[in-house]
């Protein structure tokens, strides 16, 4: 039996893996081992040409990518401290051994049995242990994590499931000016929750541009690496969160569910789901997430004089009831306005990110004419006097 053959009737038995025959690049793998005659080489442009398209020209790298990021039965049961059965622990190992084959397919070798002798594409392959990354990568599932969490570190919800954000954010906190102290607030709740300590959720609040939910997005981007997840819940999605706790709660990462721009009328049916989560339903029954929300109100729903005057018996209990829900934040972090000396640092601090030499004196008179115009002082008002000079300069 001539290796192709072999190495295709290996992929056919796979059991553990079988996720990974879905793959375009794994299927066309498949349909060029198979080809036979003239076809064999219509499939091995299709191959290499599916390979090319997932940005790599190395095979090996590219299937140990799929096994690594596969969510299979034996990985779900490792990351959840399962005892694993020794017919699983033998499946795995062998169904490594076969994919590392295939990995080490070399073009030379194709090639040679097709007798094909006009030109003909190439991909690389090397000898790496599928087996020792793979349980490696195990040791540590608490940072890298498996499946679509191993792939991507931002999400959101889309029809009742999470969807993966492949584009996020990828502000630092390198670029973020002023507020460390506040800053720091949740760095320290943040490092809590990833090293497996009490953390709160948390409420930012303050004006607007202030830079509350780049903070969030930053300080996720900065722990990433530890095994912090970001999850983005638009207010209408709040009831599916117990939902969302049940998925997660036995997953090795930590998730932060981040909720920005967050306010409530007096009558709305979200008020009583977010209530419950901060009551104890995250913390007590999943240690791994926590609440991030942002705010430009202190108080998170939105009070009328009448209902103060009220038509109820018990007004202070209903006043009560409404200006409460922010207290139920583990958490408060204030961000305001900056003043003048505060303002000029960011901009400062932003003109040097971004190179410009502009004389300090000017550039404190250009920034406080922008902040005028612009209503006021704030860092995302520094951020665009900034990116103004930036895009002049360009065109100059």
């Amino acid at each position: 039996m001539n290796r192709c053959k072999e190495l295709s009737l290996g992929l056919n038995a796979l059991a553990i893996f079988r996720g990974i025959l879905k793959d375009p690049v794994v299927e066309a793998l498949k349909e060029l081992l198979e080809a036979e005659g003239e076809q064999k080489v219509a499939a091995y442009g299709a191959f290499a040409g599916a390979l090319y398209a997932r940005g790599t020209v190395s095979l090996t790298d590219y299937l140990l990518t799929l096994v690594l990021e596969d969510e299979n039965v034996y990985m779900l049961a490792r990351a959840e401290d399962k005892a694993i059965d020794p017919v699983l622990e033998e499946a795995v190992r062998a169904e490594l051994k076969i994919i590392e084959s295939a990995g080490e397919l070399d073009c030379g070798s194709v090639q040679a049995e097709m007798g094909y002798t006009g030109f003909l594409p190439r991909w690389k392959t090397e000898e790496k242990d599928f087996a020792g990354v793979y349980f490696d990568r195990l040791q540590n599932i608490h940072e890298f994590g498996y499946g679509v969490f191993a792939k991507y570190t931002t999400f959101m919800i889309q029809d009742g499931a999470l969807v993966p954000v492949k584009h996020p954010d990828a502000i630092s906190l390198s670029e973020l000016g002023g507020y460390q102290k506040e800053r720091q607030q949740v760095i320290d709740n943040t490092l809590a929750l990833i090293e497996g300590r009490p953390a709160a959720n948390a409420l930012l609040y303050g004006d607007a541009g202030t830079g509350k939910s780049s903070t969030v997005k930053a300080v996720a981007n900065a722990y990433a690496s530890r095994g912090l997840r970001l999850i983005e819940i638009k207010k209408s999605q709040l009831h599916e969160i117990p939902h969302l706790v049940d998925q997660l709660s036995k997953n090795p990462l930590k998730f932060i569910l981040f909720i920005d721009d967050l306010s409530f009328n007096k009558d709305d049916d979200n008020f009583a789901a977010l209530k419950a989560i901060l009551e104890g339903s995250v913390s007590a029954r999943a240690a791994n997430l926590a609440v991030y929300a942002t705010s430009n109100r202190r108080h998170l729903v939105k009070e009328d004089f009448s209902d103060r005057q009220g038509t109820e018996l018990h007004v202070s209990d209903t006043i009560q009831e409404l200006t409460s829900l922010s207290d139920r934040f583990g958490l408060t972090i204030t961000f305001q306005k900056p003043g003048k000396q505060v303002y000029l640092e960011i901009v400062h601090d932003l003109a040097l990110q971004n190179g410009l030499t502009i004389p300090a004196e000017e550039l404190d008179k250009l920034a406080e004419a922008f902040a005028i115009g612009r209503g006021g002082r704030s860092p995302r008002a520094a951020k665009q006097f900034v990116d103004s000079l930036c895009a002049r300069q360009t065109m100059e």
